[in-house]
């Protein structure tokens, strides 16, 4: 997380913030993972069955790849120097467009699309994300991620 000043982050809009460090995606995960959500489809659990598919073994749940977010932005993101909290705003768009296999690394590639002051010390930041798998030129998602930070 980087603290700018209140006019930095306001002009914040088109910066890269560059990459995350890899994370790998282990079938331990993918398990947990599947259990915390109640989600333990085949595809994700059964490495038997899951190698009959065309995806030739488990992948992770999308929802887990985009769970891994917050994590991997964690050192990427900007702030006001003068942030009270951040919460999370939703998101304007968000697609999966490739499986991340098991075993797979993934990383966050993110930039700041644009900052917005919404009311007095309240302000709407809107990055845009790529999960990139290692070794594929299709990323795993893209979204456009909302927080809303608050001043004081």
């Amino acid at each position: 997380m980087a603290q700018v000043s209140i006019e930095e982050f306001l002009a914040a809009g088109g910066t890269d913030l560059g990459v995350s460090e890899w994370m790998n995606i282990d079938q331990e995960r993918i398990n947990q993972f599947a259990d915390v959500t109640l989600d333990h489809q085949f595809i994700h659990i059964d490495p038997e069955a899951a190698a009959k598919t065309p995806f030739g073994g488990t992948v992770a749940h999308g929802f887990l790849s985009l769970s891994l977010l917050p994590h991997l932005m964690k050192d990427l993101t900007l702030v006001p120097d003068n942030v009270v909290m951040g919460v999370n705003y939703g998101f304007n768009s968000l697609r999966f467009l490739a499986p991340v296999a098991v075993n797979s690394n993934v990383r966050a590639n993110v930039s700041v699309k644009e900052v917005i002051e919404k009311n007095p010390n309240q302000y709407l930041i809107t990055y845009t994300v790529a999960l990139e798998i290692e070794g594929s030129t299709k990323p795993a998602l893209v979204a456009e991620w909302l927080t809303m930070l608050f001043t004081g």
